[in-house]
């Protein structure tokens, strides 16, 4: 759908409509369940208070990720919401991490790394910045003819964030210390939901297993986010991101939460039906987008969405 509008210049431009903001997602503590907002503040470094904390091993230095399903299984079994809103270029405020147990800890409590090494029954410590040599353990499922080769049923050790990029011989796109995997925001529409659901209506392809921060209702078929990459999203009057690369997924996407069950085939879908290019890195099965933010600004639910 075409729409003309004007810019605060007065000039008139025709942009496509892509329809409204469906949901917000936050997660304060990384591979933990989220917060779901009905507005946030976004800026450069993403969604204010994203990624904001993650757990770390003590002994290796690693950072704890539901990637490595093996050690953590029930890692998204864990919810973690702040204490108080987080404001932009502030310190992150103090987090309530709720356990399957039923134990609940705070983040500025002096016993909480070792309720949660207890817990885990590994050595952990919360922390707010990851460290240089950011290094998570990454299981890849086996995908048969779709999966990589050398990488089916293996855990690796993979660099993240500014670490990735620094091995690649890259600008990061987000700082040093951050939590996240590689860009600081993630769009899904409920396009490429449902196109997933008409595909392979065995499975469930519910939005929570992708742990986006901006999912979009859109009504154009199929995976439209493919044909975003290079452009621009302007949500609301002024807020902007621009798309980078389509999403690569992983082997969280497979994991039970609250009432979803754990389905392998949920990655061989989008290996059979969304496995496209991801810049020069090779194809990959994909969901949604990466971006970064060009303008900053508030997001609300119901925002509308244009492609510029």
């Amino acid at each position: 759908m075409i729409a003309s509008t004007t810019n605060k210049k007065g000039e008139n431009m025709s942009n496509d409509v892509v329809d409204s903001v469906s949901t917000l997602w936050r997660f304060p503590v990384k591979s933990m369940r989220g917060e779901q907002l009905e507005e946030v503040e976004v800026t450069d470094r993403g969604l204010v208070g994203d990624r904001a904390y993650a757990l770390i091993e003590a002994d290796t230095g690693k950072v704890v990720s539901a990637k490595s399903v093996k050690r953590f299984p029930s890692l998204l079994a864990c919810r973690a919401t702040f204490l108080e809103k987080p404001q932009p270029g502030r310190t992150a405020p103090p987090v309530q991490i709720d356990l399957p147990d039923g134990t609940s800890i705070t983040s500025d409590s002096a016993q909480s790394d070792g309720a949660l090494s207890k817990y885990f029954r590994q050595n952990l410590r919360l922390a707010r910045a990851a460290p240089k040599n950011f290094t998570i353990d990454m299981f890849h499922p086996d995908l048969g003819k779709h999966g990589q080769p050398g990488k089916r049923d293996q855990v690796v050790d993979q660099k993240l964030g500014a670490a990735l990029f620094a091995e690649l011989g890259l600008a990061s796109p987000v700082p040093e210390g951050s939590f996240f995997d590689v860009f600081p925001i993630t769009v899904l529409t409920t396009s490429t939901l449902d196109k997933l659901n008409q595909l392979q209506p065995q499975s469930r392809f519910d939005q929570r297993r992708f742990r986006m921060n901006i999912v979009i209702d859109s009504k154009e078929p199929g995976f439209i986010e493919n044909k975003w990459v290079g452009r621009e999203l302007r949500i609301g009057e002024d807020m902007r991101l621009r798309v980078e690369v389509p999403d690569s997924r992983c082997v969280m996407t497979t994991l039970a939460q609250d009432e979803l069950p754990q389905d392998t085939d949920i990655l061989k879908g989008l290996a059979r039906h969304n496995r496209i290019q991801v810049g020069n890195f090779g194809e990959y099965p994909c969901a949604g987008v990466y971006a970064i933010v060009t303008a900053p600004g508030t997001i609300r639910e119901g925002d509308s969405v244009e492609l510029l």
